[in-house]
């Protein structure tokens, strides 16, 4: 019971008994400390006292947003040499020369969350002193430069590294991205969300050496383009996601389809040059778990239909058609027949559905989750979907057609 407890209130626990203050010092409840649970009361003394006690028994440490921390801390963290996870994102009073501690001492890390931080260059150079570092993210560090990815390859550090984050790193140049790959090949999980800075020359210098990428997630990245998942071929790509581009168009899915065969995550929300034509071409992949394609507004029964019909149809687990307007009950209705894994539904503001779709719907047992808000159903639909015992999660926000007697149902 104790594991599930934060710190505050073990340290309540502990105050109970003699027993229970026995029970509180088993030493498997200290390899886990989360300090970013109680955030706003942590100071340096509670830090340097709890790792003082427990620093042989720590594995991972969260001391995310815990701002008001500065250089006895982080010394205390350098005492924990197993330490395999150590989370810092949003510590205001990290540095480079407390990042220099930290490194001398916990040689063991192989997961370091160093974002929004003001790290730079010389916290770059620092990393190679963790041999075996598998998972960073550097997300919103601004300090930084394309001289400081260098470091990344440099030495013993970092050439074990399969996932990386830079989402919002704007300072990165096509320089800093080639800079990465010669250093770090082995990259197989890659994010860099909200870079509009983000080219498609920068994917490219990225994937001439790092072609074990399995997933990569750029999100508000307007500038890229089909060049960008033509030099992603080269990958055996499983998982990608963006949003918000009006530069991709249906070739991007005809490349997937091509190179892609284990493709399992493809999310392409909110681009306005996806059609029909893209969701056929993807019908034939026999992987597809994941098919997001909200605000992708040219989408009609056209695509949806041959893609559900198609090999991933039947092992499909999420789909998201939010706001594609064209989408009407045939669509819903072929799902309903086809989709026999599916639990995540959203077809909000698809207006053209109505209750002839949601009463198909009503006969799936395996849905859990659907968002129907905006569309045209009314206490008809509700009434179909009220014999349906496994529906955990229901949106209905503005519609219009439904009463109390919907709902009771």
């Amino acid at each position: 019971v104790f594991h599930y407890v934060n710190l505050v209130d073990l340290a309540r626990c502990a105050q109970v008994s003699q027993t229970w203050m026995l029970l509180t010092q088993n030493s498997s409840l200290w390899s886990e400390i989360n300090f970013s649970s109680v955030k706003h009361n942590v100071q340096n003394q509670i830090v340097v006292n709890i790792l003082q006690k427990w620093r042989p028994y720590v594995l991972r440490l969260n001391l995310r947003g815990c701002y008001s921390l500065h250089w006895p801390s982080f010394k205390s963290i350098s005492d924990c040499k197993n330490l395999q996870e150590l989370n810092l994102s949003e510590c205001q009073g990290l540095n480079d020369e407390s990042m220099r501690l930290i490194s001398e001492g916990c040689r063991a890390l192989l997961y370091l969350n160093l974002s929004y931080t003001d790290i730079t260059n010389g916290t770059l150079r620092l990393l190679s002193s963790f041999p075996n570092l598998q998972y960073l993210s550097l997300a919103h560090c601004r300090k930084f430069t394309d001289k400081g990815l260098l470091y990344l390859g440099s030495g013993k550090g970092c050439h074990k590294l399969i996932y990386l984050d830079l989402s919002g790193c704007i300072q990165i140049s096509v320089d800093g991205f080639r800079n990465i790959a010669n250093g770090c090949s082995g990259i197989q999980d890659l994010l860099i969300n909200k870079m509009p800075t983000l080219t498609d020359r920068c994917i490219q210098a990225l994937v001439e050496k790092c072609q074990q990428i399995m997933s990569v997630i750029f999100l508000d990245s307007p500038h890229l383009s089909d060049t960008t998942f033509k030099a992603l071929a080269k990958c055996k790509l499983v998982k990608v996601s963006t949003e918000g581009n009006n530069q991709i168009t249906d070739l991007s899915f005809k490349l997937m389809s091509k190179c892609c065969p284990y493709i399992r995550h493809i999310h392409m929300a909110d681009c306005q040059k996806i059609t029909d034509a893209g969701l056929k071409m993807i019908s034939p992949l026999k992987h597809i778990l994941v098919l997001n394609v909200a605000d992708c507004i040219r989408i009609s029964d056209g695509g949806v239909r041959p893609f559900v019909q198609g090999s991933s149809g039947a092992k499909l687990r999420e789909l998201n058609l939010t706001n594609c307007i064209r989408v009407t009950d045939a669509s819903v209705t072929e799902i309903a027949q086809r989709c026999h894994e599916l639990t995540y539904l959203h077809l909000r503001y698809c207006e053209n559905v109505t209750d002839a779709g949601i009463e198909a719907l009503g006969n799936m047992s395996s849905l859990i989750s659907i968002d129907i808000s905006g569309t045209s159903i009314s206490d008809m639909g509700l009434r179909a979907l009220g014999c349906h015992g496994k529906i955990k999660e229901l949106s209905i926000s503005e519609c219009k057609n439904i009463s109390d007697t919907g709902i009771q149902v």
